[in-house]
C-alpha cells in the first residue's frame, strides 16, 4: 500500500516539468503524492501577468490549496528566489504550521534559495530519492548544498506539530 502524502509544490512556473519529475520520482518510491499546487495553463498565465486577475484573489487560491498539505516543497531551480510569490508561499506555509521541504534542482546552486526557504525551512537536499523522501516524512532535518554536503542553516526553523 502507498504511503500516501499531501504536499503543495511552491515553484518557478519555468520549472513545472519538475514537479511531475518529482510526483514521478515518490510514486516510483512507494508514495501516492497528492499535490495542491497551482499549474497555470497559457492563458491564465497572461491573465495574471496583464493584471487582470488580482492579488487578493492568488492569495485566497494558495492559502486554500495550500491549507490542504501536510508538507510545502520548494523546488530551488535558478529561477525561483526571483519569483514573487515563492517567498510568499513560504512565508505562508509557515504561519500555517507546514513542514517546509526544499529540493534543488539540477544547476541551481546556493544563490537561488529563497530568502524565506532559509528563515522558516525544515530542510534543504538535493535531487536525490532518499534525500526528499527523508526529508518530506521528517526524518532529515538538515540543509544541504545542491550537490548533497552539509551546510548550516541561515536560521534555525521553527518546529511545530498539529
Amino acid at each position: 500500500m502507498p504511503k500516501r502524502k499531501h504536499v503543495f509544490i511552491s515553484h518557478h512556473h519555468g520549472d513545472d516539468d519538475h514537479v511531475d519529475k518529482f510526483s514521478g520520482m515518490m510514486k516510483r518510491n512507494g508514495h501516492d503524492v497528492r499535490n495542491s499546487s497551482v499549474r497555470m495553463k497559457p492563458a491564465n498565465q497572461r491573465r495574471v501577468e496583464r493584471g487582470k486577475v488580482k492579488d487578493e484573489t492568488i492569495k485566497r487560491l494558495l492559502r486554500m490549496k495550500m491549507r490542504w498539505a501536510s508538507t510545502v516543497v520548494v523546488l530551488v531551480g535558478q529561477k525561483t528566489h526571483t519569483r514573487k510569490w515563492v517567498n510568499w508561499e513560504i512565508e505562508q506555509a509557515h504561519k500555517l504550521g507546514k513542514r517546509i521541504v526544499g529540493v534543488f534542482l539540477k544547476g541551481g546552486s546556493a544563490a537561488d534559495v529563497p530568502k524565506a526557504l532559509n528563515d522558516y525551512g525544515h530542510a534543504l537536499v538535493k535531487w536525490h530519492p532518499t534525500s526528499i523522501e527523508g526529508a518530506v516524512e521528517g526524518r532529515i532535518n538538515r540543509f544541504e548544498t545542491p550537490g548533497g554536503e552539509l551546510r548550516q542553516p541561515v536560521h534555525t526553523g521553527a518546529n511545530s506539530q498539529c
